[in-house]
């Protein structure tokens, strides 16, 4: 078995994603999660560094070479991964980029055959849903959820 560290690609269509850190511009999927996802809006730098430093990234590069998606994984690498921060720029969406990044990440050697894969969205149920997740069972899952973390700086 490889190593956390070695890198993961696959292509589709002339776009590359890869797991090579030096690949994944930090910069524009900044601006992306915290300027236009209405999941993270307004997130400071400092938060979202520390989840790319937890995580397994999914960097979507489009032919010309600029990132154009992204996702990432929160994983124990065994019992447990959370899809994170799963997002194609408009302009190229229409493409199946969003379905090549999820049954990519879901593919990655090292989380195959993880035991729960969890997610959170508001508006991609039908997407997801085509690669196994459902709702959660009323009452099978807890949460704490503290909505102001994020735009706090350490």
């Amino acid at each position: 078995m490889g190593t956390v560290m070695d890198i993961y690609e696959t292509t589709h269509d002339g776009y590359l994603l890869t797991t090579d850190p030096a690949r994944l511009d930090r910069d524009a999927v900044f601006r992306y999660i915290s300027g236009e996802s209405y999941w993270s809006k307004g997130v400071t730098r400092s938060f979202f560094e520390r989840t790319l430093a937890g995580s397994l990234c999914f960097s979507l590069i489009a032919p010309a070479g600029e990132q154009c998606g992204f996702a990432r994984v929160a994983t124990d690498y065994a019992a447990l991964a959370w899809l994170s921060d799963v997002y194609v720029l408009a302009a190229h969406r229409g493409r199946g980029l969003g379905k090549f990044i999820i049954a990519a990440a879901m593919a990655h050697p090292r989380l195959k055959g993880m035991r729960r894969w969890m997610l959170a969205t508001s508006d991609a149920h039908e997407l997801y849903a085509k690669f196994g997740f459902s709702s959660v069972a009323p009452n099978s899952l807890m949460t704490r959820v503290d909505r102001e973390s994020y735009k706090r700086e350490d």
